[in-house]
């Protein structure tokens, strides 16, 4: 999947799926649950064991249909290490204009993290697709919502304590797409195999974004 379609695909189901800790004997399972639910876009964190082997896989299988990219990109060595494994995008917890401009350079969409009005508009300026907002239920909808004053030029996507019961809130905020893990990703249910506990928490979250 192309840039131009993975950016498109976020802008329709407006979420993210963040998967971090999953084994690699699942990753699989849990790709074809959320295809299946109709969430089409994953990121695989580098702090998962086998991550760069995933995204590998992952790609090869299914990367006409999803977009999958790597989160958890710490540095410019981390984004060497997602972009040679296959991924098309990186996500960051932090703002490092220095593996911002490096994905700039690659032609890769990258979502760095940032918490501060300061942080947003540097992330911003130094080429971010759009800007995450994290830790994204600790800071609260007020203060996202407050942003959007002087900052509603800038693209937002939450992550952190997004889930089913408050996604329409987030989106209603200002935020262009939300990224969830543990809500979406249990750990526990994939382990004991039950990929359809992701596909349908994938419908009921795609469901209260149309809504």
């Amino acid at each position: 999947m192309n840039r131009e379609q993975g950016l498109q695909l976020i802008e329709q189901t407006r979420i993210i799926a963040i998967v971090r800790g999953v084994g690699e004997q699942h990753i699989e399972g849990v790709a074809h649950a959320l295809l299946e639910g109709g969430v089409r876009v994953m990121e695989i964190t580098l702090n998962t064991d086998g991550a760069p082997a995933m995204i590998a896989s992952l790609q090869q299988k299914l990367g006409d249909q999803m977009y999958i990219g790597a989160g958890t990109v710490l540095d410019v060595e981390d984004a060497k290490i997602a972009l040679e494994a296959g991924a098309s995008y990186i996500v960051t917890p932090n703002m490092d204009e220095d593996v911002i401009r490096y994905a700039v350079e690659q032609g890769v969409p990258i979502y760095p993290g940032a918490m501060t009005p300061t942080e947003i508009v540097k992330a911003w300026k130094a080429g971010a697709t759009a800007v995450k907002i994290f830790p994204g239920a600790s800071l609260g909808l007020g203060f996202i919502k407050e942003l959007q004053g002087p900052l509603s030029h800038i693209p937002m996507v939450a992550v952190g304590g997004v889930k089913e019961d408050n996604i329409a809130q987030f989106l209603q905020a200002g935020c262009c797409a939300v990224g969830i893990g543990g809500s979406l990703v249990n750990l526990a249910e994939i382990a004991a195999g039950n990929y359809d506990w992701v596909r349908d928490k994938a419908q009921r979250l795609i469901a209260n974004v149309n809504k």
